[in-house]
C-alpha cells in the first residue's frame, strides 16, 4: 500500500525526543529555506520594474503581463524540479539534494542582478531572464519537499505538525525579508535611482545569503529515517516508477493535489501576492505604503503558522486546512471590496457616483486579457476603448451597441467616442493619423476620469489604516490555516522510500501551477471583463472545489507512522 500505516498517537516511535543538535539542524534547514524564498520573491515584488527593464519593447500593459508570465514561468517548471530532485532525494539522500538546490537558486538570482536590460542587449535580455527564472523554479521544486521531509523525519512522534510548521513560516518570512530589503534600498536611493539601477542591489545581496545557506547546509546531518532505510538496504531504485507508475500511490498523489494543495495554493497567493497587487493597482496605494502594510500583516500573522501546526497535532490536519479553504471561498468577495473601501474611500465614492459603461458592437470586442497582445493588436473602437480603461484600472460595464457603430464610453454624464485605428506600412505601429486620434481620445478619457476622481491615488491621511491592516491580517491567517499543517500532512501520506518524490509533485503542481498562475490569471480576468473583482472567481472556485474533494476523499493522517515503508 502506498500510504504509511496508522499507529497510536501516543505509542512509541523511532524518535521520541529531539536532542539539541537535531533542533539545531531543523533550525538550519528552515533558515536556509527562508533565504531561498527571499531569492524567489524578489522577482514578484519587483515585477513592475522588471517589466520596464526587460520588456520595454511592449506597451505598458503587455509588458506587465509578460513580466508576470516570466514570474509564472518559475512556477510552471517547479513540478519538473520536484521530479528531478525528489528522485535524487529518495535515492542519494536529503542533505546533498539541499546543497544542489540552494546553489542553483542563489546563483540564478545573483545573475539577475547583473543582467543587462532590454535597452542594452535587446531580445536576449528577456530570454535570459526567463531562463534564469526557470532555473530558480527547478531549484525551488526540489527545495520544499526536501525541507518538509527532512524536518518531519527528525520530529518526535505526535509533534510533526508543530515542527514542520516552522518550515511553513519560511515562505512568508522570505517574502517579509525581501520586502524589508526592497523598502530599505528604495528609501536609501530614492525612487528614481532605485527604478533605474538600485533594484539590482537586492538581487546582488543574495550572494551573501547564498554563502550563509551553503555553510549551514554543509553542517547538516542526513535524516535518521533515510539513514535507517539506507542501512537496511531499502532505498528505492526507481522512485518515479513507484510514485507515479503504480495506481495506489498515484491515486493519492492526485487526491493530494486536488483535495489539498490546489486550494492551499490559491489561498496562499491571494493572501500575499494578489493582496499586494490589488492594493497597488486597483486601490492605487503607493508602493511603499502597500509594502509596509503587507509586511506588518505578515509580521502579525506569521506566528499563526505555528499555532495551527501545533493545533493540527491535537485535532488533525484536515479540519484546519478545509476550514481555511471554506472561509476563503465564502469571504473573498466581501473582504476585497472592503479592502478597497478602507484603503481609498475617495476612489470608491467616485466609482459609485460615476458608473462607466462601454457601449459597443460586441463582434468588435477582443479578449483584453491576452498575455501576448500589444496595443497595436487592438484596433477596433471597442478594443481601443476597453484598452484605455484597463490600463487605467477603471472598472466598467459592458453594453451591446448597434452593429457597425463606433464604441462609446459613458462616464457620468459625459460620452466619449473611441476611434478606429489602422497600422503603418510596416505594420509595426499605428499609422500617424490613428496614433494622433488615439492619443487625443486617451487624453480626453484621462482628463475626464481624473476630474471625476476615478484615478485618485489613495490618500494616507484618509485611509483607514487600522481596518486595512485588520483585513490583510485576516487574509494572512487564512494562509496560515491552509499552509501551516500541509507539510506534515503531505509527509504522512507517503512511505519513506518514495516520500520526497511523491509529496513534492502534488505540492509543486498545486503551488506552481494553481498558485503561481494566479496573479497573471486574475489580472487577465479583470482586464477582460472590466470588473475589478472578477479575478477573485479564480481562487474562490479552486478553494471551494478543494474543500469538496478534500472533505470527501482525503483521510486524516496525524496518527500515521512515517517510518513505515509498506
Amino acid at each position: 500500500m502506498a500510504t504509511a500505516s496508522t499507529v497510536d498517537n501516543v505509542g512509541p516511535g523511532p524518535v521520541t525526543t529531539l536532542r539539541g543538535d537535531e533542533k539545531k539542524v531543523i533550525f538550519a534547514s528552515s533558515l536556509g529555506t527562508v533565504f531561498e524564498w527571499y531569492d524567489f520573491y524578489l522577482y514578484g515584488s519587483l515585477a513592475a520594474i522588471i517589466a520596464r527593464q526587460f520588456f520595454s519593447g511592449l506597451d505598458p500593459t503587455s509588458a506587465y503581463i509578460f513580466a508576470l508570465l516570466a514570474f509564472a514561468a518559475g512556477f510552471l517548471v517547479r513540478p519538473f524540479g520536484a521530479i528531478v530532485f525528489g528522485r535524487l532525494g529518495d535515492m542519494i539522500g536529503r542533505k546533498y539534494t539541499f546543497l544542489v538546490t540552494i546553489l542553483i537558486m542563489g546563483a540564478s538570482t545573483f545573475i539577475v542582478g547583473l543582467l543587462p536590460s532590454y535597452a542594452t542587449i535587446g531580445i536576449a535580455a528577456p530570454v535570459i531572464l526567463i531562463a534564469l527564472r526557470m532555473l530558480q523554479g527547478l531549484a525551488l521544486g526540489g527545495e520544499y519537499g526536501g525541507a518538509a521531509t527532512y524536518v518531519a523525519e527528525h520530529a518526535p512522534h505526535g509533534k510533526r505538525g508543530a515542527y514542520t510548521s516552522w518550515i511553513q513560516t519560511t515562505a512568508t518570512l522570505g517574502l517579509f525579508l525581501s520586502l524589508l530589503v526592497i523598502l530599505g534600498v528604495r528609501n536609501w536611493l530614492g525612487e528614481k535611482d532605485f527604478g533605474d539601477w538600485g533594484w539590482r542591489i537586492p538581487f546582488l545581496l543574495s550572494i551573501v545569503l547564498l554563502g550563509v545557506s551553503v555553510y549551514i547546509r554543509l553542517s547538516m546531518n542526513e535524516s535518521p529515517a533515510f539513514q535507517k532505510m539506507k542501512a537496511e538496504g531499502k532505498t528505492s531504485k526507481a522512485p518515479l516508477t513507484e510514485s507515479f507508475g503504480k495506481w495506489p500511490n498515484l491515486k493519492i498523489v492526485i487526491l493530494a493535489l486536488l483535495g489539498l494543495t490546489a486550494g492551499q495554493a490559491v489561498v496562499w497567493y491571494t493572501g500575499q501576492f494578489y493582496a499586494l497587487f490589488f492594493l497597488t493597482t486597483i486601490a492605487k496605494v503607493d508602493i511603499t505604503t502597500a509594502n509596509l502594510l503587507i509586511a506588518a500583516s505578515l509580521l502579525i500573522g506569521t506566528p499563526f503558522f505555528i499555532v495551527f501546526g501545533v493545533l493540527s497535532d491535537k485535532i488533525g490536519r484536515k479540519p484546519i486546512i478545509m476550514a481555511g479553504c471554506l472561509l476563503a471561498a465564502l469571504t473573498y468577495f466581501t473582504v476585497f471590496p472592503l479592502l478597497l473601501k478602507y484603503a481609498n474611500p475617495a476612489l470608491v465614492q467616485a466609482q459609485e457616483a460615476n458608473k462607466v459603461t462601454v457601449t459597443a458592437d460586441q463582434k468588435e470586442c477582443s479578449f483584453q486579457g491576452s498575455p501576448i497582445a500589444r496595443d497595436i493588436d487592438f484596433r477596433t473602437s471597442c478594443d481601443i476603448a476597453k484598452r484605455a480603461l484597463t490600463q487605467a484600472y477603471i472598472p466598467y460595464e459592458n453594453k451591446a451597441g448597434p452593429a457597425g457603430q463606433p464604441a462609446t464610453i459613458t462616464l457620468g454624464d459625459k460620452v466619449l467616442t473611441a476611434p478606429t485605428a489602422t497600422l503603418n506600412d510596416k505594420r509595426d505601429a499605428f499609422a500617424p493619423e490613428s496614433a494622433k486620434s488615439i492619443g487625443e481620445f486617451r487624453k480626453g478619457l484621462t482628463d475626464t476620469a481624473k476630474a471625476e476622481g476615478l484615478t485618485a491615488a489613495a490618500d494616507t491621511t484618509k485611509m483607514n489604516t487600522t481596518m486595512v491592516l485588520v483585513i490583510l491580517v485576516y487574509l494572512v491567517i487564512l494562509v496560515t490555516m491552509v499552509y501551516g499543517p500541509i507539510a506534515a500532512m503531505l509527509v504522512e501520506l507517503f512511505p519513506t522510500r518514495i516520500r520526497y518524490t511523491s509529496m513534492s509533485l502534488p505540492y509543486h503542481i498545486g503551488n506552481g501551477w494553481f498558485g503561481g498562475l494566479l496573479p497573471t490569471t486574475a489580472f487577465a480576468m479583470v482586464a477582460a471583463t472590466g470588473d475589478i473583482f472578477y479575478g477573485l472567481w479564480y481562487p474562490v472556485v479552486v478553494a471551494a472545489a478543494t474543500f469538496v474533494i478534500g472533505m470527501i476523499f482525503i483521510r486524516e493522517t496525524k496518527d500515521v507512522d512515517i517510518y513505515a515503508n509498506d
